[in-house]
């Protein structure tokens, strides 16, 4: 199984708890394979030329599935045309958090704030074009601000950084923002999901702060080779359905901070497509292009 991304973070993890589950059900050995490096674009292009057996699977984020295909104009392979779809696998939203240092309990206080300090008041992600990113520029113009995105080279440092205060706010992945977040070290002021957090029940959701459209997540799916055989796809979905449905892989999932999603191929490439535009939108007003 190819993960386009560096091994250690929350996708590999997940990626491996799922590894596991299908080894389990197929009856063999699933290899985890990172291999990370232009914005998730090369792991993502050797899965796509690999041989259509079934063998060679490519798990991935919606970062890397969706965005960065967008961002990076010369690719040798089609982010839609060249996978089979197989499941969605997980879903995690989107924290948006200040350093306590910060006068603002709430997004409106954090919007008051940044009116009266235009220019002055700086959001950071793991780097240009990420979904944390592009939620960020989304929330940026539905809240009529003028913030300064500040790109790092992953999620880390940027996270670092706004909990050492040279950095007022970002946005990123719940499954890294939560231990921060119960430590103090951050405040939470907004959950990017339609329905508030179990995990983080007095956070509002960004659609009760009266931001409708700043929804967004970090999900995760599972493809293969287009010129895979839909017997063998068909295989594969039952196979990470029913590992999505245990309950010891709910109880892994729930330890990373993501819900298990499962589900049909089409339900996954709706996902893809959805996100497209979504996404496509935001970027084309930015106007980020990487190549």
């Amino acid at each position: 199984m190819i993960v386009p991304t560096p091994a250690g973070g929350p996708i590999d993890t997940m990626a491996r708890l799922l590894g596991n589950a299908l080894a389990t059900s197929l009856g063999q050995p699933v290899v985890i394979d990172n291999r990370g490096g232009a914005g998730n674009t090369l792991g993502s292009r050797d899965a796509a030329h690999a041989e259509a057996d079934g063998y060679t699977l490519l798990f991935s984020s919606a970062s890397g599935l969706v965005v960065s295909p967008m961002l990076y104009k010369s690719l040798d392979y089609d982010p839609i045309t060249s996978f089979a779809p197989i499941a969605l696998v997980s879903d995690s939203p989107i924290l948006l958090v200040v350093n306590p240092t910060v006068p603002a309990h709430s997004v409106a206080e954090l919007v008051a704030y940044a009116k009266a300090n235009p220019g002055k008041v700086n959001f950071s992600s793991g780097g240009v074009g990420t979904i944390p990113h592009l939620t960020g520029e989304l929330f940026k113009t539905k809240a009529g601000v003028n913030v300064v995105h500040v790109p790092y080279r992953g999620g880390g440092p940027s996270i670092a950084d706004v909990v050492g205060g040279q950095i007022q706010f970002t946005l990123e992945g719940m499954n890294v923002l939560l231990p921060l977040v119960r430590d103090g070290k951050l405040r939470a002021l907004g959950i990017t999901a339609r329905e508030r957090s179990t995990q983080l029940p007095d956070v509002p959701t960004m659609v009760e702060s009266g931001f409708p459209d700043v929804i967004a997540s970090s999900w995760t799916g599972l493809l293969a080779p287009a010129a895979t055989p839909p017997p063998i796809v068909t295989k594969l979905n039952a196979a990470t359905n029913t590992a999505l449905q245990s309950d010891d892989m709910k109880v892994a999932l729930t330890k990373v901070v993501a819900d298990p999603l499962g589900g049909s191929p089409q339900e996954l490439a709706s996902r893809m497509a959805d996100d497209r535009q979504r996404w496509g939108a935001t970027i084309r007003q930015v106007g980020i292009n990487l190549d």
